[in-house]
């Protein structure tokens, strides 16, 4: 089996080698490149194609929500992790709207940080806990601002299976394969399932069935 293959983007040295430190413990995974700035992040990804890069928000030239957003459209098949000392509630919007499918505190690095690379390397999303708490809160309160307490049960019971292997983290190949149907179908369904419910990313998604207590 091939190695996991990382790209690093951080402008502090001494932060790069400690990941990497911490990464490379594991055999099978590799770091494939470094970054000091956004820009050269960038480059990296669309050179490389790494299967995750583990981006910090604050960077020069190019800040990590940007460098995110770039390397989400030129990189396709890369995942990206966002690692950094903000939780607020925009930073956590920003890079959710970027294209990012995890957010780790930098607090809690030393932690998390195999946990939430292997998540994101398998399509699943990872937020720290006080980020989760902050999306969670701030969904909750949009729906109380549009009058609305819970539109889970508004979902059919087809829409219910296809949410939950979405937020699983299984692609619409897999779920057509569960459920006997065509992957266009299982489109509809999930184009639907994020109206009903007012999500917008496959990252909502893992948030919002965590919340009803639907996966772990």
């Amino acid at each position: 089996m091939p190695k996991l293959r990382i790209l690093l983007a951080d402008d502090h040295t001494v932060v790069r080698q400690g990941l990497r430190k911490v990464l490379e413990e594991r055999s099978d995974w590799e770091v494939v490149a470094e970054a000091g700035d956004g820009r050269e992040a960038v480059r990296q990804a669309e050179e490389i194609q790494p299967d995750v890069a583990i981006l910090d928000i604050t960077m020069p030239l190019l800040n990590g929500v940007e460098a995110a957003r770039q390397i989400v459209k030129r990189s396709p098949s890369t995942r990206v992790l966002v690692l950094t000392m903000h939780s607020d509630e925009a930073y956590v919007n920003q890079i959710l709207q970027a294209g990012a499918t995890g957010y780790l505190l930098k607090e809690s690095a030393d932690v998390d940080l195999i946990q939430a690379v292997s998540a994101v390397a398998q399509g699943k999303s990872f937020f720290s806990p006080a980020v989760a708490r902050t999306v969670l809160d701030d969904y909750v309160r949009r729906l109380a601002d549009k009058g609305i307490t819970d539109r889970y049960d508004a979902l059919s019971e087809r829409e219910r299976e296809i949410f939950q292997l979405i937020a699983e983290g299984k692609a619409n190949k897999e779920i057509a394969t569960i459920l006997s149907i065509s992957p266009s179908t299982v489109e509809t369904h999930r184009a639907r399932i994020m109206e009903k419910l007012d999500l917008h990313s496959a990252a909502e998604i893992v948030l919002y069935a965590v919340r009803k207590g639907v996966i772990r």
